[in-house]
């Protein structure tokens, strides 16, 4: 298939585009490597991924040095004349779309970037999808979306009318967009609830990339909510798993759907909401403590009230992805942290 992936100076998308690249797969990588964060860890994903900082050009398709059937591209999602054309010269089979601006708390600073980049840009592709039709269009959603909702675990049927930050509002507005698109013009759709994602080559705004970093400078950790909080981690090769399981088994549209009671996950368009998570829940303590043991560490800590737009717990209800793609994630804690200390050491130490 040739794909686009969409966010591969990311996490996921790196990863992502990757393991496509080394199954054969014809696949254009797209980023439009933003300065949220270190830009110098995303140009290192790249390199790892094949290709040069010093031979990447805005606009231009850059061919991997390690992968063949393997390119990139610096684009931004907001650039609609520039995508449309790598659309038409293209012709992608499926899309997957991981590029977003993410981050819970930074969306409370800066809400105008949410809404260019997952709103805009969304709706950007969307359209070089209706222009240009492709079997599939995956695209990330978050566990964001469930908001203030008390219920666990969160189930794909569950209410997501309560949006806790700019962020989670963004991610439920993708979801309503991609319906739409796939009822008025039968793009095939499936849209993945993401559950705190961590690994090796992850976000250093994420808690444990943040958490290991100040134990090894000896620095104090920030502990919000004062250690109550719970997450359902789930370690990046298990998402990428179910993500390529996905790819590959695009919704059809369905005819038996009774329009009175239709799921929320569900629709007579070809349209499917699934979420990826490791249906395990750790509390924030034993999630530090896997770090600390690790790190071989203890780390000093700053207790902290919870900050706005957080919640307090997340946990998937996957039986959709079990039931549907034969698939559960997997990966323990201490497999997953131990792989991204190892990889943290190797880069930065």
């Amino acid at each position: 298939m040739k794909i686009l992936v969409t966010g591969t100076a990311g996490f996921i998308g790196f990863h992502l585009a990757k393991r496509l690249a080394a199954e054969g797969h014809d696949v254009v990588g797209l980023d439009s490597i933003n300065s949220y964060y270190d830009p110098d860890l995303k140009f290192g994903r790249l390199q790892a991924a094949g290709f040069s900082q010093a031979q990447i050009t805005y606009g231009q398709l850059l061919d991997s040095e390690k992968y063949s059937h393997s390119r990139f591209v610096q684009l931004s999602l907001e650039d609609q004349d520039a995508l449309n054309k790598l659309f038409a010269d293209e012709r992608f089979d499926w899309v997957c779309h991981l590029a977003a601006q993410a981050g819970v708390r930074y969306s409370l600073e800066a809400p105008h970037s949410y809404i260019d980049s997952n709103i805009k840009g969304f709706l950007n592709l969307l359209e070089c999808c209706r222009s240009y039709p492709v079997k599939h269009f995956v695209f990330a959603s978050s566990s964001s979306v469930y908001g203030l909702n008390k219920k666990i675990p969160f189930a794909t049927t569950d209410s997501v009318d309560h949006p806790a930050s700019i962020y989670a509002a963004t991610k439920k507005s993708n979801e309503l967009m991609a319906h739409t698109y796939s009822h008025l013009f039968g793009i095939p759709t499936t849209g993945l609830r993401f559950f705190t994602v961590y690994g090796p080559w992850g976000r250093p705004d994420m808690a444990y990339f943040l958490f290991t970093k100040a134990i090894l400078e000896n620095q104090p950790i920030k502990v919000f909510n004062h250690g109550k909080m719970s997450r359902d981690f789930t370690y990046v090769d298990d998402v990428v798993e179910g993500v390529i399981r996905v790819l590959a088994k695009a919704p059809n549209a369905s005819v038996e759907l009774d329009d009175a009671i239709l799921r929320a996950d569900q629709s007579s368009a070809p349209y499917r909401i699934y979420n990826i998570g490791n249906n395990q829940p750790v509390t924030l303590m034993d999630f530090i403590h896997q770090i600390e043991v690790e790190l071989g560490k203890e780390a000093q800590k700053i207790w902290l009230p919870i900050q706005p737009g957080d919640v307090e717990a997340t946990y998937a209800d996957v039986s959709g992805l079990e039931n549907d793609f034969n698939y559960k994630p997997k990966t323990t804690l201490a497999v997953g942290i131990a792989n991204f200390v190892a990889w943290y050491k190797a880069f930065y130490c």
